[in-house]
C-alpha cells in the first residue's frame, strides 16, 4: 500500500470561506488569490471552491494559464505585472489584467503592438517598500499611461504591511487617498486581513478586494485571532496514520539528540511524517496534533520521514489510527493550521506551501 500520508482539498471549505469573504466586504468584488498554485493546494483542486469569486489573482503566466485552461474566462490579475516585454502577448491572447509598479512596465506597454487595449492595474507604494511607485511619482505614472492607446482602463492599487498589526493601515490609507484624488478608476487595497478587519470603511474596501490566506482557512492575525473567530474552515487536512508504538521507560529518550527525555512511564506513536514531507522541522516537544481526533502532541525532534508523539490522551490508539497534522479528523474535530505554525515558529501560509510532492494528494 502507498505510505500512509495524504493531504485532503476541502472544497466545501473554500466555497464557505469566499463567501465569508464576501460578507466582510459585500459592496466589493472578489479576487480569489491563487499565487503560489493556490497556496499549495493546486489550481486545479481548488478551482471548484473558489470560482464563485469575481476573479482570479496570480503571480505566474502559465498558472494563469492553467486558470484559463479550466474555462475560466472572467479577469485573471497578475499582482506583478510583466517580468519581461514578451510577457505581455500572453496577457494580450490571454486576456490577461495586469499590474504596472515600474516605469520599465510602461516603457514595455508603450513598445508593445496589440489590437487589444490592456486593463491594467498602478500599484502605489503606500509604505510597503517593495512594489510601487511613490505617492509623489503616482500621478505621472497615471498621466503617462493614460496617454498609451495599448492601455485602456487604469485601476488603482496598493498592498499593506500591517493589516493584521498594531500600527494598522491608517498612514496607508491616508497616503493612497491623497496621491489619488479626483483620480478616475477602480481601488483595490485589502488583503485578507484588511477585508476581515477594516473592510467595513469604504475607503479600504474599494472596488476590489484581495483575500489570499483566510480563502484557505489561516486566520490572517492569528494568535490574536482564530479561524473560529473570523468564521473560517480549515481547506487543506494533512494526514497520516501511525506505523509503530514504543513504551518509554523513566530516562529513556526518544529521536535524534535525545532532545526529549520521559520523566515517566510513556507510551508513544511513530507517524508517518517529516520534514521531507513538508511538515516544519523546527516543530518540537508541544507541537499540537490530533490522533484519532484527540488533541495531544509532539515529542523529541522532527525527523525526515517520522515524527513521535504522546498517546497519554489516546490510551486505546495503536497502529493504523488515523493522525491528523492540521485540519479536520474523520471524528470532525479540528486542529487549525495555525496552531501548528505558531509552535515551528512560521505561519499557515508556509505550511500550506511546503507541502512536498511526495505527499498525495485528494480531493474530498
Amino acid at each position: 500500500m502507498p505510505r500512509p500520508i495524504q493531504a485532503t482539498i476541502h472544497t466545501e471549505a473554500l466555497r464557505h470561506n469566499l463567501a465569508r469573504m464576501r460578507r466582510a466586504a459585500p459592496d466589493a468584488r472578489v479576487w480569489a488569490v491563487v499565487k503560489a498554485d493556490a497556496y499549495g493546494h493546486g489550481i486545479e483542486r481548488a478551482y471548484e471552491g473558489l470560482r464563485g469569486a469575481d476573479g482570479f489573482a496570480l503571480l505566474d503566466l502559465q498558472e494563469a494559464e492553467r486558470v484559463r485552461a479550466l474555462g475560466w474566462r472572467g479577469p485573471i490579475l497578475l499582482l506583478e505585472g510583466a517580468f519581461e516585454p514578451r510577457d505581455l502577448e500572453l496577457c494580450s491572447r490571454l486576456g490577461l489584467w495586469h499590474a504596472v509598479h515600474c516605469t520599465e512596465q510602461i516603457d514595455w506597454l508603450a513598445a508593445h503592438k496589440t489590437q487589444q487595449p490592456h486593463r491594467v492595474f498602478l500599484k502605489m507604494n503606500s509604505g510597503m517598500n517593495r512594489l510601487g511607485f511613490a505617492p509623489g511619482a503616482f500621478r505621472a505614472a497615471w498621466t503617462r499611461l493614460d496617454a498609451l492607446p495599448q492601455v485602456d482602463e487604469i485601476s488603482l492599487m496598493t498592498h499593506f504591511s500591517d493589516a493584521d498589526g498594531d500600527r494598522g493601515i491608517a498612514h496607508q490609507v491616508r497616503a493612497f487617498a491623497e496621491a489619488t484624488r479626483d483620480l478616475p478608476g477602480e481601488r483595490s487595497l485589502a488583503n485578507s486581513a484588511a477585508t476581515l478587519r477594516h473592510a467595513q470603511d469604504a475607503g479600504v474596501r474599494g472596488d476590489w478586494v484581495r483575500p489570499g490566506i483566510a480563502v484557505y482557512g489561516s486566520a490572517p492575525d492569528h494568535p490574536e485571532h482564530d479561524i473560529a473567530h473570523w468564521d473560517l474552515q480549515p481547506t487543506m487536512t494533512l494526514a497520516s496514520r501511525l506505523i509503530g508504538v514504543q513504551q518509554l521507560q523513566p530516562g529513556d529518550t526518544v529521536g535524534y539528540g535525545s532532545s526529549f527525555q520521559a520523566d515517566a512511564p510513556l507510551r508513544i506513536g511513530i507517524v508517518a511524517c517529516g520534514y521531507a514531507d513538508g511538515y516544519p522541522r523546527h516543530c518540537t516537544t508541544g507541537t499540537p496534533l490530533l490522533v484519532d481526533g484527540v488533541r495531544t502532541r509532539m515529542v523529541g525532534r522532527v525527523s525526515m520521514d517520522m515524527i513521535t508523539v504522546d498517546l497519554s490522551p489516546v490510551p486505546n490508539a495503536r497502529i493504523g489510527s488515523e493522525v491528523t497534522l492540521w485540519g479536520r479528523a474523520s471524528s470532525g474535530a479540528v486542529l487549525p493550521i495555525d496552531d501548528v505554525a505558531r509552535a515551528g515558529s512560521t505561519l499557515g501560509y508556509e505550511l500550506m506551501c511546503a507541502v512536498a510532492p511526495r505527499v498525495a494528494k485528494a480531493l474530498d
